[in-house]
């Protein structure tokens, strides 16, 4: 299995006059890679996953393989709020090419910790892909507990978790259960420098689709130990995060991508236009961005 660390885009998913734009997901691939992005969530939530159909999905996954070719580990979001078709889901990625899977828990029917449990344990045996948990309760409605994700951990094939509740106390806890074999990533932009500086092998990132770059300096700086490095790198960042934040995940940066040529920033509904209200603010902070990205140099692999 490939590493799953560093620099990991949750991607963006662009689309144009109603369908996928394939032409415009190539070239944010390959935006991503030249800026030394190590890891790549097809189809997940910034991804609008679930309003994509099955043969979009299936092209994604297969051109993000292609395109990528190798130069950074695939995940293919595949959790549904059933067992049964996640455990499908993640088999179809398996058969597309994808590295692994990244599982997030079910969704709006808010099982017990031993539903949660039996549900990760399903897929990880039937799946075919390695497994890396995603919890993400402000979405969900359900909160995979730590000590659940320590039993989770000691399967075989259960290889990660992506956690986007960002406190001290929880990051403390799932820090403690890195190894060679489970890495613990964080899944909040604002939040990312403190857990990696804390033990976290990498973030899960929105920002990355505008900003491969300059997440991948600051997961290196903060994996390094390098805290003045990190901390930089993180205040520089901190209005994209807090731009990024303005209205649901990915309203505002699909309309950052579009401001880079990287598609047209079409949402299907229910999702709905960047407010206006935001644009001046928000254009102030993607040239601060692109200023920061130019003063960095692209590390020579993505995969280091």
């Amino acid at each position: 299995m490939k590493n799953i660390v560093g620099s990991i885009c949750a991607l963006a998913t662009p689309f144009r006059g109603g369908a996928v734009d394939f032409d415009a997901f190539a070239k944010l691939i390959d935006f991503q890679i030249e800026g030394g992005t190590q890891g790549l969530v097809v189809a997940g939530s910034t991804g609008e996953a679930h309003a994509l159909d099955q043969a979009e999905y299936d092209q994604l996954l297969r051109r993000a393989v292609a395109r990528a070719g190798g130069r950074a580990t695939i995940l293919a979001g595949t959790g549904t709020a059933n067992t049964r078709k996640t455990i499908e889901l993640t088999r179809r990625a398996q058969g597309l090419g994808a590295d692994a899977a990244l599982v997030v828990a079910p969704y709006y029917v808010r099982p017990t910790q031993e539903g949660l449990l039996r549900h990760f344990v399903e897929v990880a045996d039937h799946g075919g892909l390695p497994v890396v948990l995603y919890n993400v309760p402000g979405r969900t409605g359900c909160d995979l507990q730590p000590e659940t994700t320590a039993k989770l951990a000691t399967h075989d094939s259960i290889v990660g978790i992506k956690e986007a509740i960002g406190d001290a106390e929880r990051v403390r806890a799932l820090a403690q259960l890195k190894g060679p074999g489970f890495v613990f990533l964080s899944g909040d932009d604002p939040t990312a420098m403190s857990a990696m500086l804390a033990g976290a092998g990498g973030v899960v990132s929105v920002a990355n689709n505008v900003a491969p770059g300059p997440l991948r300096a600051l997961c290196d700086a903060a994996r390094t130990g390098d805290r003045a490095g990190a901390q930089a790198l993180h205040e520089a960042l901190l209005p994209l995060f807090d731009f990024l934040g303005t209205e649901p995940n990915p309203i505002p940066v699909k309309w950052a991508l579009a401001r880079l040529g990287l598609g047209t920033g079409e949402l299907r509904l229910p999702l709905t236009a960047f407010s206006c209200a935001y644009h001046a603010q928000a254009a102030r902070v993607l040239d601060d961005v692109v200023r920061l990205a130019a003063s960095i140099q692209p590390p020579h692999s993505s995969a280091a």
